[in-house]
């Protein structure tokens, strides 16, 4: 049953929500009319940004916990050497079900290769996908990928802000239960996409942004953050939907400054992405605003995100586009910059935006009684 969402102008009168365009069968593109389960659909994935070398990885075990968004009975890694300038080797390449403290549950380690090899060689500038695995793996469950760096790595390819508490430890010890003498991290190194295959699965929807979308300030591995949100709520009603979060917390829609602009990393990061039928476009341009100087023109802007429309458009994903939130209160807000960021909600609201349908997080978040500041709550 189709329900509108609520009235806000004609041009909303003809959008429908969010969730229920998803759990709507026929959304689905003609790029994803395959026979079910025979598709491979991200249930995580991470934005790749570059870093330095890194000799404190050299002879290291790294074990990245990751949650998943749809259940699958086969599972692939893919690992990206993409800002490498050498070869990167990784040995030793396990999954399993993560338990507590850098700890896997006994029983559930499966050993992973590629084409075959215990080890694989990923040249510089490219990424490579695993053998697939047959594992049974949930929804909404912690997964640990662990593989040993027999080499000091670098440049690095790695997620600084993964908002979760990662695990290393000395020496070639993938395939133990616990990690000796493990130390922490805050960052994902090498591992960008978990993939599956299962029953019923209809796909993924990237959501590609800047900090709100990557979850800056929800709580760490709380998994509290919207796109993990909408994770949860899409598992509850049943909905086999991947959810990619592809957000990079200081990225912009037009140039580069934290990790690769929107508009260079939109093939990579949205439409390479396994079985993406959607994708939402959400913060990135309140750092255009904020951190280009001068900043952008509400002209560029709405260009800048027409182009990405189109790019979905050619690649039959759909286009869900978000409201800008309030932002006044941040160093960098100025009264013309406001007037910018209500000239492109406007533009999103427009009939001939060219959006698929909007999500209004602007509405949900502004303060009533000052609506270029967020709700205190």
């Amino acid at each position: 049953m189709m329900t509108p969402c609520p009235a806000r102008g004609a041009a909303l009168r003809q959008k429908t929500c969010l969730l229920v365009l998803i759990a709507a069968g026929s959304a689905l593109s003609a790029a994803g009319q395959r026979r079910e389960g025979s598709a491979w659909v991200g249930t995580w994935a991470s934005a790749p940004m570059a870093g330095e070398t890194s000799p404190a990885l050299a002879a290291q075990t790294l074990r990245q916990i990751v949650r998943t968004c749809v259940a699958g009975s086969e599972v692939r890694i893919r690992v990206s050497n993409l800002f490498g300038a050498q070869p990167l080797r990784i040995e030793d390449v396990h999954l399993a079900i993560a338990s507590t403290g850098g700890a896997i549950v006994a029983g559930t380690d499966h050993a992973v290769r590629f084409a075959h090899r215990t080890f694989v060689v990923v040249p510089a500038g490219s990424s490579l996908v695993s053998d697939p695995v047959r594992m049974k793996l949930p929804a909404l469950t912690e997964v640990a990928v662990s593989f040993y760096l027999p080499e000091i790595p670098g440049p690095i390819t790695w997620h600084p802000s993964a908002h979760r508490t990662n695990y290393r430890a000395r020496g070639d010890v993938s395939g133990q239960i616990e990690l000796p003498d493990a130390a922490t991290t805050g960052s994902y190194y090498f591992l960008t996409n978990v993939d599956v295959q299962g029953k019923e699965l209809k796909g993924a929807v990237v959501t590609l942004g800047a900090s709100i979308t990557e979850g800056y300030k929800a709580t760490d591995a709380a998994n509290d953050g919207w796109p993990e949100v909408l994770a949860q709520r899409l598992a509850s009603q049943g909905i086999r939907v991947g959810v990619l979060n592809e957000g990079i917390s200081g990225n912009r829609l037009l140039h580069a400054g934290a990790g690769p602009s929107a508009e260079s990393r939109f093939q990579r990061d949205v439409v390479q992405q396994p079985a993406v039928r959607w994708v939402i476009f959400a913060d990135d341009p309140i750092n255009d605003l904020g951190s280009t100087h001068p900043p952008p023109t509400l002209p560029a802007l709405i260009e800048g995100t027409e182009h990405l429309i189109a790019a979905a458009h050619r690649n039959h994903i759909r286009f869900y586009c978000s409201t800008l939130t309030p932002f006044e209160g941040a160093d960098y807000w100025t009264p013309a910059e406001e007037v910018t960021r209500e000239g492109f909600n406007y533009f999103i609201w427009g009939k001939a935006s060219g959006c698929d349908a909007v999500i209004d997080q602007d509405e949900i978040t502004h303060d009533p009684a000052h609506p270029t500041r967020f709700l205190p709550a």
